[in-house]
């Protein structure tokens, strides 16, 4: 059973639809109860980075998330915010503190001969030796959305990124247990469609 975290910022719907498609086992819970019993845990997420740690502690989730993760190793994907949150900080709005899963911090996308918010299909550079880069394409597109991305992270955990203007976007990252992706894999096709097929039926 995989667990959707519902915490109020989610694009609950889409996801829901991808997992449909895949025929998975899943739920839409912000139960504690019901996260900790699950195989598995995707946490997607719009909007700003200090409202979603806002959310997630107040509905206790923090807690249950690092006993899931960190001590249960289930596997865990998070998606566009809910992969942002996984860093150690981002200076959108006031510097917040992140889950600190992953090293690095997010920061504002600066860089005038682009558009900001990115928003759209980019191209995903494969740079890591995973199972899941295995499975996709060197020519494969990816749909993002964002503002803000992670920087000086662990460059050994990094699977794939796309180029926007001057900057390189961490778009796929995993440590252990643990996958980010900064695009939309909900969105993003059969590239998406692949990702997530891989997280439905990985065993770990």
């Amino acid at each position: 059973m995989i667990a959707v975290i519902d915490y109020g910022m989610g694009n609950l719907r889409s996801v829901e639809n991808a997992l449909k498609k895949l025929n998975a086992d899943y739920m839409i819970t912000a139960d504690k109860e019901q996260i900790l019993a699950a195989d598995k845990i995707i946490l997607p997420g719009v909007g700003a980075f200090g409202d979603c740690m806002r959310n997630l502690r107040e509905n206790g989730l923090i807690e249950v998330l690092n006993t899931a993760v960190l001590d249960q190793k289930k596997l865990f994907l998070g998606i566009c915010l809910g992969m942002q949150i996984l860093f150690e900080s981002s200076e959108e709005g006031a510097l917040t503190q992140g889950l600190g899963y992953l090293k690095g911090k997010v920061v504002k996308m600066q860089d005038t001969s682009v558009k900001i918010p990115h928003i759209g299909w980019n191209r995903l550079e494969l740079c890591g030796q995973d199972v899941i880069t295995s499975l996709i394409d060197d020519e494969a597109y990816v749909y993002y959305v964002h503002s803000y991305y992670a920087s000086e992270i662990d460059e050994k955990d990094l699977l794939a990124y796309s180029n926007y203007g001057t900057m390189r976007l961490c778009g796929l990252i995993r440590h252990e247990n643990i996958i980010g992706a900064q695009f939309h894999p909900e969105k993003s096709g059969e590239t998406g469609l692949k990702i997530l097929k891989y997280f439905v039926e990985e065993q770990i």
